[in-house]
């Protein structure tokens, strides 16, 4: 059977258009079907590119307002422009969709438009508001990503209760936002309406901030960030929701049994995404998926329809734009003839609050769990020399390890940059690393690094600076 491409791929989000490109590069003839007008899906258009660039101008202003002074620095009058602040995150993401569509140009990818519904194993309709049309393919790689969850009582209309999408694209700083959920979206808004005045407070249903997270550190990022006017309340649950004539209560039943009613200007859902597959027509062609709406895939990423794959946000495990990436090269690379694999206990998560927080292998908890002989150990910031010279040494390197083998099993970190400083320890444990083998490394001082390395050599034998 002839085929109009090798490869279509549903999706351009981080998994998808770098799936396409990857499969072009390796001589294949692809296509990517989008259903917005533009390219880059959630992470680039409402989400991880708006929330960064947000974060980044509200992090500058508050370290200006709270720590210039101790640079000796003077600043007078000190002021913000939100609609300035909202101007420059839409530029920063329209170079982005035009960056992407340079790419696909560059490596032959044919960028198409509408929503693509499966006719059959090999072939799709895609709708747009204009005309239909038909495309077929040998392979089809699905990157349709992910949605925002509301509850039944909580339905988001992106006035008053939002998501993260409407989170980003307010017309003011609220007064008041209570963000249900405490989880890396909940804490990285919040903490950008916080910087910029907004009295924000969480209702967390767990007994963390950011569960998924050490709890070294989870316990760490919340003393912080209560200490820049944060207010939480974990292990309370909502069960009520009202419209006021000055926002939204809410009510949530709190650890000891009691109500509590918990009133603001706005209220934001973070209570985690759902894989998003709506008018594919998987069921119709026989793709199944699990309980919970994932993509069921086997270890190659395909589906229960051999030529059909799926990466991402749709299948099970954290949703991260750049493990979706990851699995799109995979995925190419497969489907080009070659071997390819993902280490996914080496893929990092990082969480862009003041401090930052960087993560990748087992947390002490899972180490334990696991009854692994395990050893864990913590290096200070503040016995850090570039740390220290920044006037930014809250937070620590934590390693968990192997105690025979001193291979290395997980680094958390909570600290400055520490998204840039957790690369090294992915790399190590991707290579099945020692402790010891990041110890005996030379890093250059005064820098961050060196905390990894102290941390290390405190694991292996005796850090230096503690």
């Amino acid at each position: 059977m002839n085929f109009d491409f090798d490869v279509a791929v549903i999706g351009s989000g981080p998994g998808g258009y770098v799936a396409a490109i990857r499969a072009a590069q390796l001589g294949l003839k692809v296509a990517c079907v989008e259903k917005y007008p533009v390219l880059g899906g959630t992470c680039l258009n409402v989400g991880c590119i708006p929330s960064k660039s947000l974060l980044q101008s509200s992090e500058l202003l508050y370290k200006i307002s709270h720590s210039s002074k101790d640079h000796g620095i003077q600043v007078e009058n000190l002021s913000f422009d939100f609609s300035k602040m909202m101007e420059r995150k839409q530029k920063v993401i329209q170079g982005f969709n035009q960056g992407i569509s340079g790419l696909f140009k560059k490596n032959k990818v044919q960028e198409i438009h509408g929503t693509a519904s499966f006719i059959s194993d090999h072939e799709i309709e895609i709708n747009t508001d204009s005309k239909k049309e038909k495309l077929s393919a040998k392979y089809f790689i699905l990157a349709t990503g992910s949605k925002p969850i509301d509850f039944p009582f909580l339905k988001l209309d992106e006035e008053k209760i939002l998501s993260s999408t409407g989170a980003l694209s307010l017309p003011k700083v609220p007064k008041s936002i209570i963000v249900v959920g405490a989880g890396v979206i909940g804490v990285e808004l919040g903490s950008v309406y916080s910087r910029l005045g907004c009295k924000v407070t969480f209702i967390e249903f767990m007994d963390r901030v950011c569960p998924p997270l050490d709890s070294a550190l989870s316990k760490a990022l919340k003393k912080e960030l209560e200490a820049q006017n944060m207010e939480f309340h974990l292990k309370a649950k909502v069960t009520k929701a009202e419209m006021s004539n000055d926002g939204i209560v809410l009510t949530a039943e709190m650890s000891d049994g009691s109500q509590k009613s918990f009133e603001a200007e706005k209220a934001m859902l973070c209570i985690g995404r759902r894989p998003y597959t709506d008018g594919l027509n998987l069921e119709g062609i026989g793709v199944e998926k699990d309980s919970k709406g994932f993509v069921k895939i086997d270890d190659n990423f395909r589906t229960t329809k051999d030529n059909i794959l799926a990466i991402g946000d749709i299948v099970a495990g954290p949703m991260l734009a750049h493990k979706a990436e990851e699995e799109g090269v995979v995925c190419a690379e497969l489907l080009a003839g070659h071997s390819a694999k993902i280490n996914y206990l080496a893929i990092p998560s990082v969480v862009y609050t003041d401090p930052e927080i960087g993560a990748v292998g087992l947390t002490e908890e899972r180490a334990k769990e696991m009854n692994l002989n395990y050893g864990a150990v913590n290096f200070p910031y503040k016995a850090n020399s570039r740390a220290r010279c920044m006037g930014e040494d809250a937070g620590f390197v934590k390693v968990v390890f192997d105690t025979k083998t001193k291979h290395l099993l997980g680094t958390h970190i909570i600290g400055p940059h520490a998204g840039e400083l957790i690369a090294e320890a992915s790399l190590a444990i991707t290579k099945g690393l020692t402790v010891t083998d990041i110890a005996t490394s030379c890093h250059a001082h005064p820098t961050l690094s060196e905390a990894f390395k102290e941390a290390c050599m405190q694991a292996d034998f005796k850090a230096l600076h503690i």
